[in-house]
């Protein structure tokens, strides 16, 4: 029963730390833009980023992948 006294703290304490990585994470636009990431697996030039127009704006439709990427030898 004791043990109660160590784990209930500790689990709240643990929680309100995964809320607060959570409001950070939000405050500071690290799920702004969620398509991009999984794209840039995609391309296959390791330096550059997924293409993506100037004028963009996250979450439109404005993403592309280049339809033949050159062939490496």
């Amino acid at each position: 029963m004791t043990i109660l006294y160590v784990l209930l703290p500790l689990a709240l304490l643990c929680g309100a730390g995964a809320v607060l990585a959570f409001v950070w994470a939000v405050e500071n636009g690290q799920l702004d833009d969620l398509e991009t990431p999984p794209l840039r697996i995609l391309a296959d030039d390791e330096s550059s980023t997924c293409p993506r127009a100037p004028d963009a704006r996250p979450g439109t439709q404005q993403a592309s992948i280049p339809a033949e990427a050159p062939v490496r030898k």
